[in-house]
């Protein structure tokens, strides 16, 4: 069969990737194109374009680019019309990807959605439009199930694909050496893979460095910038940096700064206890705080449906907070009550396989409506 994939982010790149593996399995035939990115491509198919020409962040950011965002929803229908594929599989990334299932869904192509819209945060009446252009949703959150539910709306947990790559990743014995770390305790550095997350958070992130002289701090850069963009800001701190290592950096972490995403649970499934840090332009968080609708911005919290982790939003996420939130998780008491939120949280993620799960509903999907 023919799947069309579209992924806007790097996240959506990873997960894509696992679920075109996964796909793979289910349907020898299969046959992909998407817009999606490197690791995506590396599982074969046809790569319409790279997410890192569709990624915009925030209100402002998306006004200041809607020329070329239009113009790839453009291109995006006008390649899907061409390619007549048996399903569209869509993966986060609402503000475009629902658009496209509307499109899609009034040209008669079967729509799947894979890690579904994060409609509870804001205009919650957008499920309605989903149950309109979206014949499978598939949620990779467990509070979600019910939240669609609500609103009259069966949806399928399929479990977090961040599992899957957790449950793969092997620790590399050498990755101190090879990266020339101290012995000292690691402190992780997260600062995003987006250039606007990146000059918002991580010059705050450097300076509390000489506050805390036993640590050695360690940056997981994103492979779409170089080293000297890091230095810039690095200058002449001893701080290190780490290219598409994150994992093993978790692994060897005691503690970590954190850019508000799927990294805070991804640090949470590592154990790692962690500081969540936000900061966005003063426009879109303005409109922000007027249109969300939930307690929490990282996903620890939310699935917890508690504060596990400290969130420095805005003007909470300066050098002081950070130094004095940091200081409480090295050890101690709110470090083990962290600690133990986190097994409880692993408990409610439940286990690897939500790449093989979605793969085999689609393709169940497909079979029953084609027979």
């Amino acid at each position: 069969m023919k799947y069309y994939l579209v992924a806007g982010e790097a996240s959506g790149d990873l997960h894509g990737a696992n679920l075109m593996k996964a796909l793979k399995l289910e349907d020898a035939q299969a046959d992909f194109r998407y817009f999606g990115g490197d690791k995506m491509q590396a599982e074969g198919g046809e790569l319409v374009k790279h997410y890192a020409d569709m990624a915009f962040m925030g209100f402002t950011e998306v006004l200041l680019n809607l020329r070329t965002i239009l113009k790839n929803m453009k291109s995006c229908k006008a390649d899907l019309l061409a390619y007549q594929p048996d399903v569209l599989i869509l993966i986060d990334f609402p503000g475009f990807n629902l658009k496209i299932a509307e499109f899609a869904k009034a040209q008669g192509i079967k729509v799947c959605y894979y890690i579904s819209p994060k409609v509870w945060a804001w205009n919650q009446k957008r499920v309605l439009k989903i149950k309109k252009v979206v014949d499978q949703l598939f949620c990779i959150l467990p509070f979600e199930v019910d939240f669609y539910k609500e609103w009259g709306m069966d949806v399928h947990y399929v479990g977090n694909p961040l599992l899957d790559e957790i449950a793969q990743f092997s620790p590399d014995a050498a990755f101190r050496e090879k990266h020339d770390l101290s012995e000292q305790k690691i402190i992780a550095l997260l600062p995003g893979s987006r250039k606007q997350e990146i000059e918002r958070l991580l010059p705050d992130m450097l300076s509390i460095t000489a506050q805390f002289p036993a640590y050695q701090f360690v940056i997981a850069a994103a492979p779409t910038f170089t080293a000297a963009y890091y230095q810039q800001y690095i200058g002449d701190k001893n701080v290190k940096l780490v290219f598409a290592q994150t994992y093993n950096l978790l692994h060897q972490a005691h503690a970590a700064l954190v850019a508000s995403g799927t990294a805070t649970l991804e640090t949470a499934l590592f154990k790692v206890p962690q500081v969540v840090l936000y900061r966005g332009g003063a426009i879109s968080v303005g409109i922000a705080r007027m249109v969300i609708k939930i307690k929490f911005i990282s996903l620890v919290n939310l699935i917890m449906n508690k504060k596990v982790v400290t969130e420095l939003i805005q003007e909470d996420c300066n050098s002081k907070e950070i130094a004095r939130v940091l200081s409480t998780i090295l050890d101690g008491k709110e470090r083990q009550t962290m600690l133990d939120d986190y097994n409880e949280l692993g408990t409610k993620m439940g286990t690897a396989g939500a790449s093989e799960r979605t793969a085999k509903l689609v393709v169940n999907f497909l079979t029953l409506a084609n027979t």
